[in-house]
């Protein structure tokens, strides 16, 4: 009836989710009742009658005024003001600010109310509220607390508690125009891995493409997987976006490891294989690994390793904790793969029974904080070979957007994300009935009550031991495409984020860590947002393939921004050479992920594109050649994938696909022994350039 969607548009609205979204061909569609009251249970909003829907946003409402300010605030280092909310009947009081900076200082300021400029008085279910403009003293950067008193002579009343950060007006700006080669690391064969490529076989890559001039090498995410095939392989759907892969471990540099720890025919043959055998991988290193901590722990030179996991705190011991349970219910029943298969007692990391198992199963909770102290060492002394080598930005990381809804992060921070919803995007070409990724949204009201700590975190954690960091999806910052459960994707609608919050958090990382930041802004992306991101001094990211005016064309060199990171290519789309052979459009055919119908359409419109990338090549100067033609624009940053320098026709991935498609298995045609020639060709390249600094 027609109150009660006037109420739900109303409540809508006051929780950030858009009426309406635009698909790639300009299409408008309006959400439905169901969608809207999908979404707002996922949220938490009661929304089974207009009742309800008031009720909710008169205490939302009523819950913001009767705070001070929010549980987090987060402002520009060149704030001068923030507004203070109040009842109206204190207006003519006195209040102290409080703020204590991060370095333990305090810091006291008081002020008359009347004094202060009102901003905005608002009556919420018969009371009335002011909001008032506070002036700042001098900021510093950092992570501090604020604390609001009521002065009552002789005495004071504390009024609120927040989180108060102060950002800078930028993130880390890029020197000059760089260039790097990306690498799928676990694709990297070498006469000496075991199988799946590791940070020894980085450094080589490193003393190898240092000397062509690359200022970095960008990496897939490092995250931790389950390494189960085929539906636990992929770097961009974590097990634990927090910590990463002990697959990328070189288990011979570990402390304590014995060459009789693993078979050396097995690794050979793990060696030899066309593709990366993660299980098979994952099997051999993890008994070489539990062998060499052992010797490990019976050495007694532990202080390291307990400094690194008592700095690392609950993060990591739940997610050690995690690990060792999954592997002990697991091996009980091999039938249990998920955790929410598990036993009710070990599904609540606050449970007794899981404090219980993490004591007596302790060696392997130690074991598994063991392999990520491993991880971050043999990370960090890649990161250090880099910069020693002559790179300017040395390792470039990447942030997946996306966590495995049965992974770790869901079991150990399961309040930080939203249910009753997953994930997705909207209609386009690619995908013309939308895409759903299937995990759940992060819930932001959470994020922001905990002062957006473990945000915080998220960033620290992935950028750290590296000079940049790609954030997948930078969109999700501004608003993410809900799907209620229940729902297809087309049925799904926008919820908007704290942008402002997150991004400020991001540039402060980013400053402090000495890393340039990346937003993945591909797709469906609002003129706002780029503009936004620009502002802040975050790179976007531009695709040869995606670079087209209104007509069709291809843009040429002079038309990308500068301020930008360029490629020919990403892992989800075809490399330049199976580009012009169509490996993609053959590849979806023999998956089963197009018809006949839809397979010539496909290679019809592949034709034409042909001949407009030609087209834009040789006017470019660059006949059949997309690199150089990359390599030639403006932008900051220039990606050379190692497809574009070994000529491969595969693609890492085949978006829609998994047990139909090796995806995240594919190992480079080129050894890294091999690498010379080719990283001598990149060098003349990047000279013709100008990308030499």
């Amino acid at each position: 009836m027609p109150s009660y969607r006037e109420a739900l548009e109303r409540a809508a609205a006051r929780w950030g989710v858009e009426l309406e979204y635009t698909d790639t061909w300009g299409r408008t569609h309006a959400a439905s009742e169901e969608t809207l009251r999908g979404v707002l249970a996922a949220l938490g909003v009661p929304a089974g009658s207009e009742q309800e829907l008031e009720r909710a946003s008169t205490e939302r409402d009523l819950a913001r005024w009767s705070r001070a300010f929010d549980p987090a605030v987060v402002v520009s280092e060149d704030s001068d003001s923030i507004a203070l909310r109040i009842p109206a009947e204190r207006a003519g009081a006195s209040v102290k600010l409080e703020f204590r900076w991060e370095n333990g200082e305090i810091e006291h300021h008081w002020f008359w109310l009347p004094e202060l400029a009102d901003i905005e008085r608002i009556s919420i279910a018969g009371r009335e509220f002011i909001s008032k403009r506070v002036p700042l003293p001098a900021l510093r950067l950092g992570y501090h607390d604020l604390r609001v008193y009521w002065m009552k002579e002789p005495a004071q009343e504390a009024f609120e508690d927040s989180r108060f950060i102060v950002s800078p007006r930028r993130a880390r700006d890029v020197d000059g125009r760089m260039a790097g080669v990306a690498l799928s690391l676990y694709g990297m064969r070498s006469a000496r891995n075991w199988g799946c490529g590791d940070f020894t076989d980085l450094r080589a890559m490193i003393e190898t493409l240092a000397p062509s001039g690359a200022a970095f090498i960008a990496l897939n995410p490092l995250h931790a997987i389950a390494n189960r095939q085929p539906y636990n392989t992929s770097p961009y759907l974590p097990l634990c976006s927090m910590y990463r892969n002990y697959l990328y471990l070189d288990v011979e540099r570990v402390p304590g490891f014995l060459k009789s720890d693993a078979s050396a025919t097995e690794i050979e043959a793990l060696r030899a294989t066309e593709l990366v055998e993660y299980e098979r991988v994952a099997e051999v290193k993890l008994r070489a690994l539990r062998q060499a901590f052992g010797r490990f722990q019976a050495s007694g030179k532990t202080v390291e390793f307990e400094e690194f996991a008592r700095v690392e705190g609950r993060l990591l011991h739940d997610f050690a904790v995690f690990c060792a349970l999954d592997e002990h219910i697991h091996q009980r029943n091999p039938e249990i793969w998920l955790w929410k298969d598990w036993p009710p007692e070990y599904q609540d990391p606050q449970s007794e029974a899981v404090a219980k198992f993490a004591q007596q199963h302790r060696d392997d909770v130690l074991f598994y904080k063991f392999l990520q102290w491993q991880v971050d060492r043999q990370l960090a002394e890649a990161q250090s070979h880099a910069i020693a080598c002559g790179m300017k930005i040395g390792l470039y990381h990447d942030l997946a957007l996306a966590t495995d809804r049965f992974g770790a992060d869901l079991w150990m921070n399961r309040p930080f994300y939203a249910n009753g919803a997953r994930v997705g995007a909207p209609p386009d070409e690619l995908a013309p009935g939308g895409q759903d990724w299937g995990f759940p949204p992060p819930n932001r009201e959470a994020h922001r009550e905990n002062g957006y700590e473990l945000f915080a975190q998220s960033i620290r954690k992935n950028a750290r031991h590296g000079g940049a960091l790609r954030i997948d999806h930078v969109m999700g910052f501004f608003r993410l495409f809900w799907i209620p459960d229940e729902l297809t994707a087309v049925q799904g609608a926008y919820v908007k984020d704290y942008a402002e919050d997150l991004l400020g958090i991001l540039a402060l990382e980013s400053v402090r860590g000495g890393f340039i930041v990346i937003g993945e802004d591909l797709g469906t992306v609002e003129w706002s947002v780029r503009q936004k991101l620009t502002e802040m001094g975050i790179l976007g990211y531009r695709l040869l393939w995606f670079e087209k005016n209104p007509d069709g064309s291809f843009r040429l060199t002079q038309e990308y921004p500068a301020q930008a990171a360029v490629s020919t290519t990403t892992h989800d789309l075809p490399t330049p050479a199976g580009f012009v052979e169509g490996r993609d459009i053959e590849a979806r055919r023999a998956a089963g992920l197009v018809d006949e119908a839809g397979y010539r359409h496909q290679w019809a419109a592949r034709r034409e594109e042909l001949v407009r990338l030609q087209d834009a090549l040789q006017r470019a100067g660059f006949p059949g050649d997309p690199l150089g033609f990359v390599l030639a624009t403006p932008c900051a940053l220039a990606i050379v994938n190692q497809e574009d320098l070994t000529h491969e026709t595969e693609q890492q991935n085949l978006p829609a696909s998994t047990w139909q498609h090796p995806n995240w298995r594919r190992k480079m045609k080129v050894a890294v022994e091999e690498m010379g020639p080719i990283a001598a060709d990149l060098r003349r390249r990047l000279d013709r350039a100008g990308r030499l600094l």
